[in-house]
């Protein structure tokens, strides 16, 4: 491994089309820095890619020298460092091709769900995009992707078709069930371990609209609205997607009032049927305690991040999450006791979340892939904003207490885009079973042999 390339080494990186960067050039701090500012990035070599060939360039650079590689695009998922080795920023690949006869959808590395959503709605289709719109197409998928309609539909990575990916040897490789189907089953849920995909194919759906938004209630009747929304999850359709949350809002003109600065539970729905049905299930809800700010309506698929209102401003956070066999009484319990009202107002995290699993995101996919999140009944997660070290030492204590308080009710793993900061080895293999993780080392010690992509939540080759 070089771990400060010196001058001489960039000579073959002269071939690439975008900026080559080093720390000290002017452009370098925007291109290493993503969404999530918690974590500094200081890689001995940045670039950033305008397409394939660039991509190529670079990972035979890196293997040459035994640089190791990580990549970017939007940095929704940037819970670590990157520190030394090159960082690959697939920012400026934006390109999206729709094809409303086959629908699919052809997706740049760099393209966010925003661009997808531009390119499919005039066609009346829709991708299967998380809570945010902002959050990029291909990290989001490598790591099996969930979906706010992931009840109705199932997870992102379920959908793709295909994969152009370059490995790193510095191949560049077509991926789909029949070339190559152990590479296309490993980049399908197994994150970035063998491979820096380009693009990929995926299926559309016929979604123009849906009955969808935030009902909200004040901080006292959280404990109310939590038992009668967890009753509730047993009794609708699998096509009925739900969140329960817990909100601290702070007090900042990004939240827009009347919820800014306020203490609420919400529930976040999406129904994707007649909103006229849609209504009509979620009535229990309503009648369970006075609403105090009722945001649930018809809209276009356009317009999902009203339904979960993320931040869509840079920020700090540290973010983490269990997956749960059910929640029994005592779940329900011990959530409260860590994040209902008993926990007072000024709790550092700004949101822990229980989200509804189950329906399709429990079917098997029609082409077998390392998703394997399929067994929980439910989904729990946690967020912090950390502007300030001693903030951050509380949110980091907060979210401690909170998932050792709901591990007894796990099935023992997390979802690897929602895992958080990644831990040592055995924490990092909490994302898969112990047989998919298995076969994702082994195909980690065909395609990189040497764990050039060792960043993140890597696996090491077998």
């Amino acid at each position: 491994m070089t771990a400060h390339p010196h001058t001489p080494d960039l000579f073959a990186l002269s071939e690439i089309h975008g900026p080559v960067l080093r720390p000290g050039d002017p452009a370098y701090p925007d291109e290493v820095t993503g969404f999530n500012l918690a974590s500094l990035h200081t890689p001995d070599v940045a670039i950033g890619a305008t397409g394939p060939d660039d991509v190529v360039t670079a990972m035979r650079w890196a293997r040459a020298t035994r640089t190791p590689v990580a990549v970017q695009a939007t940095g929704h998922g940037a819970n670590y460092p990157i520190e030394h080795g090159l960082l690959i920023n697939t920012s400026r690949m934006t390109d999206v091709d729709v094809d409303p006869t086959t629908r699919t959808a052809t997706i740049a590395a760099g393209a966010k769900w925003s661009h997808v959503m531009a390119a499919a709605a005039p066609h009346g289709l829709a991708g299967l995009c998380g809570t945010s719109t902002d959050a990029g197409v291909v990290g989001y998928t490598l790591g099996g992707g969930l979906p706010v309609l992931g009840r109705a539909y199932g997870y992102a990575a379920d959908l793709v078709r295909s994969f152009q990916v370059v490995t790193p040897d510095g191949h560049l490789h077509e991926s789909d069930p029949q070339a190559e189907p152990e590479l296309f089953w490993a980049l399908r849920g197994g994150k970035g371990n063998v491979g820096i995909v380009t693009s990929l194919v995926t299926e559309l759906l016929p979604v123009p609209r849906l009955y969808g938004g935030g009902l909200h209630w004040h901080a006292e009747h959280t404990e109310t609205l939590l038992r009668t929304w967890t009753d509730w999850t047993g009794t609708v359709p699998d096509e009925m997607c739900s969140m329960f949350s817990v909100l601290r809002l702070p007090p900042i003109p990004q939240i827009p009032e009347p919820l800014r600065g306020g203490f609420w539970a919400r529930v976040a729905i999406a129904w994707p049927g007649d909103p006229a049905e849609g209504e009509a299930l979620i009535a229990p809800l309503r009648a369970a305690a006075p609403v105090a700010v009722d945001l649930v309506g018809d809209m276009a698929y356009t317009d999902l991040d009203r339904i979960h209102m993320e931040p869509q401003d840079p920020l700090p956070a540290r973010e983490c999450c269990i997956l749960l066999r059910d929640l029994t009484p005592d779940a329900l319990d011990a959530f409260l006791e860590q994040v209902g009202p008993g926990a007072g107002a000024e709790h550092p995290l700004l949101a822990a979340s229980l989200r509804h699993m189950g329906g399709a995101l429990a079917r098997p996919s029609a082409v077998e892939d390392a998703v394997c999140s399929r067994d929980a009944g439910y989904f729990m997660e946690s967020v912090g904003i950390m502007p300030a070290p001693p903030v951050a030492e509380a949110v980091e204590q907060a979210t401690r207490r909170l998932h050792t308080a709901m591990a007894p009710y796990g099935t023992g793993r997390t979802m690897v885009n929602i895992h958080g900061t990644p831990g040592d080895e055995q924490d990092r293999a909490r994302a898969w079973t112990p047989e998919v993780y298995a076969r994702l080392r082994h195909d980690k010690s065909v395609y990189d042999p040497d764990n050039l992509l060792r960043y993140g939540h890597a696996v090491t080759p077998a």
